[in-house]
């Protein structure tokens, strides 16, 4: 998208929600100490670190409904089952008869069986496990592009949310996210989400000493999820287009959201988390080099520019042969943190000096996939209300402003994102053509994606 086409698709908001709102990170910046030279210590407690129990306790029997059956959300209905007692997923959405009855039959590997009467297809049928008054809770594991209205319609119905990453794929989405978001508070409901770095008692304790002041002031950062080519799957002839974008959802643009946001979320949430605001602009290029289906980017590189001169690299890649990286680092006036999920996170001083280590022998390391649904649980169960969605709606907002900085080959400002009224899809979903969908019309940087290749 040109320039101009993405300005003209923007709109301003009014005060329902303002530009640049802040998050609760943003309101308690990770520099807040430095900057006004308070010394004051904050304790983990006091900077809302979570219990990190290995098991959630023990109450009211819980029952949820999994809305998306494919491996993640199998997956997360399988760690839910397993985070604490007298819990049970009672209901099953999609739109894929097959993977539906992949997922009953893991569900009941693991002693959960559900009725024929509670497993609902189609589009819709997210609406009717909501309507089923026993559910407490839902966890929404459907490709990206479906979240918003499905987090709304659970917000609505007033039941608990594990809403795994991302949480839209434009900003139309992201602004019925915030807004769900703060309905949900207003109810006391919990909102986890899968950005599972926020669930590593590593990288929390790593925050608790960033927020401490042991780098200084924070000046700039670095974040990186390149890895190898991610599954697809070809476009068979019995399918429908509806129904290859669906079974191919990772590689297509209008569900997934690109890489950029499936993946590289992870590492853009870190920073935002510690960096405690959001960027001003972005900058980025990318590119499709050897991916073989759908309509997105097998890399990308966006910078990032805050306030005071501060900045961001995140680079994203999925290319076979090529050099791995995932991990945060964060760049302060008197040292760097060093931040990653196997097991090697550190902070040291500008000679190479080690600051501070996780202590990885006296406190493992519990699985955050598993952890993440402890999380979950207990919160409902102690009535310690927590909500991430709105963190995650800023952080997922972050990453597609760089992905639009790097489709449009543009530089894109914090306003202009917030205020676009973007949007990726069609208007109704059935199976059957897709009248504009394209197999491989993939973004050119400063033309126009609609045009020819």
């Amino acid at each position: 998208m040109k320039r101009r086409k993405f300005l003209a698709n923007s709109a301003v908001l009014g005060t329902a929600i303002p530009l640049g709102v802040a998050t609760p990170a943003v309101l308690s910046s990770c520099t807040e100490n430095t900057e006004k030279g308070s010394g004051k210590i904050y304790s983990a407690e006091e900077l809302g670190m979570y219990s990190f129990v290995d098991i959630a306790p023990d109450g009211k029997p819980l029952k949820a409904a999994l809305i998306g059956c494919g491996d993640r959300g199998t997956g997360a209905a399988v760690n839910f089952l397993h985070s604490g007692p007298d819990l049970q997923i009672i209901a099953l959405a999609d739109v894929l008869t097959d993977r539906m009855e992949g997922c009953r039959h893991v569900l009941s590997e693991n002693n959960n069986t559900i009725d024929d009467s509670n497993c609902f297809i189609g589009f819709d049928a997210y609406r009717k496990v909501m309507a089923i008054p026993e559910v407490d809770l839902v966890l929404l594991c459907t490709p990206t592009h479906f979240r918003p209205v499905q987090f709304k319609a659970a917000v609505e119905a007033g039941k608990h949310v594990f809403m795994e990453k991302p949480c839209a794929v434009d900003p139309s989405g992201i602004r019925t996210v915030i807004a769900a978001a703060k309905v949900a508070s207003g109810k006391g409901l919990t909102v986890i989400t899968g950005n599972q770095r926020r669930h590593r008692r590593d990288y929390w304790e790593a925050y608790v000493q960033v927020r401490n002041g042991i780098i200084g002031e924070i000046i700039s950062t670095t974040s990186h999820w390149n890895q190898g080519a991610w599954w697809n799957k070809r476009h068979r002839p019995e399918w429908s287009d509806m129904e290859y974008c669906l079974r191919n959802w990772f590689n297509i643009k209008w569900l997934s959201g690109d890489h950029i946001l499936d993946q590289g979320i992870h590492n853009i949430d870190v920073v935002t988390w510690f960096m405690g605001e959001q960027p001003v602009r972005a900058v980025g290029f990318g590119g499709s080099a050897r991916r073989l289906t759908g309509d997105i980017f097998d890399f990308f590189s966006v910078d990032y520019y805050y306030n005071n001169h501060k900045r961001m690299l995140h680079t994203a890649r999925q290319i076979d042969g090529c050099d791995g990286n995932v991990s945060e680092q964060i760049l302060g006036t008197k040292g760097i943190a060093q931040l990653n999920d196997h097991g090697q996170i550190k902070i040291l001083d500008w000679d190479g000096n080690i600051l501070w280590e996780y202590d990885y022998q006296n406190k493992p390391v519990k699985n955050p996939y598993e952890q993440e649904h402890i999380h979950l649980v207990e919160s409902i169960r102690l009535n310690k209300k927590i909500n991430q969605a709105e963190d995650l709606a800023y952080s997922t907002q972050i990453a597609i402003m760089g992905r639009e900085a790097a489709y449009t080959g543009q530089a894109i400002t914090w306003d202009e994102i917030m205020a676009s009224n973007l949007r990726y899809g069609p208007e109704t979903y059935e199976m059957g053509p897709l009248p504009d969908y394209h197999e491989r019309v993939v973004p050119v940087p400063g033309k126009d994606p609609s045009s020819p290749m």
